[in-house]
């Protein structure tokens, strides 16, 4: 399906305007992100200055260039980002990245700014993404759109992230190439002037690509329209969000920084479970729930079998799991017994299943899948601890075999000596986690959002917004 979004997301042609020949500019780095991603066709510096840019001919305006544009990525001093967007809708560019800050993050005669360049965009029939943001990616090898002035690139997957802070985001992509955390797409909507996340959940309910959307708030311009559309995204697929402003500082800091209105946090939880999206307390929760998601079926309960080569990491994974409201329950009576059968009598095999330390990869290819044929267990967490007897490594093709259950599965590597065997572990499609606390924290949003998805349609309440808010005279379209 064709949407107004498929020229920023899958633009046949880029104009970089303020292209610079220095990498240390913001539209310098932005070129030569373009240029080294090998986007799928034509990137054009525009730069009334310069012949040429970083070895590319170079066009005074973006009318200039002979070919048709796409997408133009503004990065020019606020006083000429206007007169940019005319020349765009001279050249009928369809969308605009305008990286430039400066608009209604500084208050009321920026926000009139603002609002005076969305609405000429609108008029010449050009989408906005921004302004006062870091860009747009797009990993996929049939476009590589590196449109930002972040250094990292990511491994290509099927997440996709809308972040509302641009700095966040330059971090954001950082940890993701760290982790190995496949992204699809990457948006920075700054001030969202024009495009929301809104419009972005609209187009990743229909990319049959995008698997997991996160989203990093500070407000929410239309929660009505919000309401409306992830609670049906998220019948399809999860929807993970961090929304800052909790604290009061919190909120005063958004409006400082995006120009964001903080609602009362009550509101936004309801908001987000009427939505069907859960909501993440840190950054790091987010992306371990990404990551489990991103690869293994959604849990059918909230009850985990662990397996393990060591007792002590085996008790601190069942407490966080008990203290995010999971459960480490007893096997059965024939799971149990089947154990026993196969493993060393040392072995304790009620759950968490010990192996103790001398346990082999072969033990592991042996009780992994007695613990998820367990009827009591919806989901495993596999604990090595790194000896002679199991390197991680070693795991790799268990892990990829059990992956034909529909049991999610995530492992936790501990110690050093472990770090080179975790992306072995990651490769045979299973997350791998440092502690068992992050693999529980991944667990429980997995459960959270299983339980969301297996409620009837029709049984979510209504929310009283002014009841939750206690703050009625926020309450309207610019409610939050």
């Amino acid at each position: 399906m064709t949407t107004t979004l498929d020229a920023l997301f899958r633009p046949k042609s880029v104009a970089v305007v303020g292209a610079s020949r220095s990498r240390d500019s913001i539209g310098g780095q932005i070129f030569h992100n373009m240029i080294s991603a090998e986007f799928r066709g034509p990137v054009y510096p525009v730069n009334p200055n310069a012949t040429d840019v970083q070895s590319v001919a170079a066009y005074r305006s973006v009318s200039a260039i002979p070919g048709d544009v796409d997408l133009a990525v503004v990065a020019v001093p606020r006083a000429h980002v206007m007169e940019v967007i005319e020349d765009c809708g001279a050249k009928r560019v369809q969308c605009a990245i305008v990286i430039t800050a400066g608009f209604g993050e500084l208050g009321s005669a920026g926000k009139e700014a603002e609002a005076l360049l969305r609405d000429r965009a609108r008029a010449l029939g050009v989408r906005i993404v921004g302004p006062n943001c870091l860009g747009v990616l797009n990993t996929d090898d049939s476009v590589r759109l590196n449109a930002n002035f972040a250094h990292a690139w990511p491994p290509s997957g099927n997440v996709s992230f809308c972040s509302q802070s641009g700095a966040l985001g330059l971090a954001v992509l950082d940890f993701a190439r760290d982790i190995g955390l496949g992204l699809r797409h990457f948006v920075s909507i700054g001030n969202k002037a024009d495009v929301s996340a809104n419009d972005l959940l609209e187009y990743w309910e229909s990319d049959d690509e995008t698997r997991v959307i996160l989203l990093y708030v500070e407000s929410f311009g239309n929660p009505r329209r919000f309401l409306e559309i992830a609670r049906r995204v998220s019948r399809k697929k999860p929807i993970i969000a961090l929304k800052s402003g909790r604290s009061e500082a919190g909120a005063r800091a958004a409006s400082s920084h995006t120009g964001a209105l903080a609602g009362a946090d009550a509101a936004v939880d309801a908001l987000l479970a009427q939505a069907g999206v859960v909501r993440a307390t840190t950054l790091e929760e987010m992306f371990d729930a990404a990551r489990l998601l991103a690869t293994q079926p959604v849990p059918r309960g909230a009850r985990v079998g662990i397996l393990t080569n060591a007792g002590g990491p085996a008790i601190i994974a069942a407490d966080a799991l008990s203290s995010r409201g999971l459960s480490a329950p007893a096997l059965d009576a024939a799971t149990q017994a089947k154990l026993r059968s196969t493993l060393v009598p040392e072995a304790s095999v009620t759950n968490p299943v010990d192996m103790i330390a001398s346990a082999t990869a072969h033990d592991y290819e042996l009780a992994l899948p007695t613990l998820l044929g367990d009827p009591n267990v919806d989901a495993a967490l596999v604990i090595v601890v790194p000896t002679k007897s199991a390197a991680a490594r070693e795991l790799a093709p268990t892990l990829s075999r059990a992956r034909t259950t529909d049991k999610p599965i995530a492992a936790c590597v501990l110690g050093a000596y472990g770090e080179s065997d975790r992306a072995a572990l990651e490769d045979a499609g299973v997350p791998v986690y440092t502690f068992p606390e992050n693999a529980a924290a991944a667990f429980a949003i997995a459960t959270r959002y299983a339980r969301y998805r297996a409620r009837p349609a029709a049984s979510s309440l209504a929310i009283d917004v002014e009841r939750a808010t206690q703050r009625p005279a926020l309450i309207g379209e610019r409610w939050l």
